[in-house]
């Protein structure tokens, strides 16, 4: 018999809005009710995109690296991704949860750097294919608060990384781009406001989420 597809489940915002934390406890949430789920993220969740994640956060080879450039390695990352791990999962009838997917791209090369919107179109969709996110949870943050956040990460010891050096105005566009992208795709997409307690933040994602239990 063919199993039922799994649940694809993306989670998207600046840096420092909390996404590793809420996965984590949506993660041990499902596990509680039975339905265990697959966690990866971007770029990453495969030994080439760890490789290109390390290219594009910290190598010194990446710090003169051009907007082109970073877009081509993020969807290359993304469609070893799609292709060896995620469709896989979902084929097998697994929940999959995600730390970032195509919206980033969208507003992180296509909002923020300025490159032409319909080439980013083209180069996600041909990295992904057809396949969306069923969920996509935008943890938004004000700028303020995500620094702040960022500088307690356990992590943040070292210099930041090359996408945490980029000054407010990236940061700005970025919240701006990822509000759009709700505001256009309300079926999928989720605003939770971020800069609430981490237990308030986590049910109201919940609340999105258990609708699709028993799908």
């Amino acid at each position: 018999m063919t199993p039922t597809r799994g649940v694809f489940i993306t989670f998207e915002g600046s840096e420092g809005c909390g996404k590793t934390t809420q996965i984590e406890r949506l993660a041990a949430r499902l596990e509680a009710e039975g339905q265990p789920s697959i966690l990866t993220r971007e770029p990453g969740g495969t030994p080439l995109g760890e490789t290109i994640r390390h290219l594009l956060k910290y190598a010194p080879e990446g710090r003169d690296m051009t907007p082109e450039a970073e877009l081509l390695l993020f969807t290359a990352s993304r469609a070893q991704l799609m292709r060896r791990i995620i469709e896989p999962a979902l084929e097998a009838g697994n929940w999959v949860i995600a730390d970032r997917f195509m919206d980033s791209t969208t507003v992180y090369q296509g909002v923020a750097r300025r490159l032409d919107h319909n080439a980013v179109r083209f180069i996600n969709e041909f990295a992904v294919g057809t396949r969306r996110p069923d969920l996509t949870i935008i943890l938004d943050v004000d700028l303020t608060e995500a620094h702040r956040r960022m500088q307690l990460r356990p992590d943040h010891a070292g210099a930041p990384d090359r996408m945490e050096q980029l000054p407010a105005d990236f940061y700005k566009a970025v919240r701006a781009g990822y509000l759009e992208l709700a505001q256009n795709d309300p079926d999928r997409i989720r605003v939770v406001k971020a800069n609430r307690g981490i237990e308030s933040v986590e049910e109201e994602v919940w609340q999105h989420v258990r609708g699709l239990m028993g799908k």
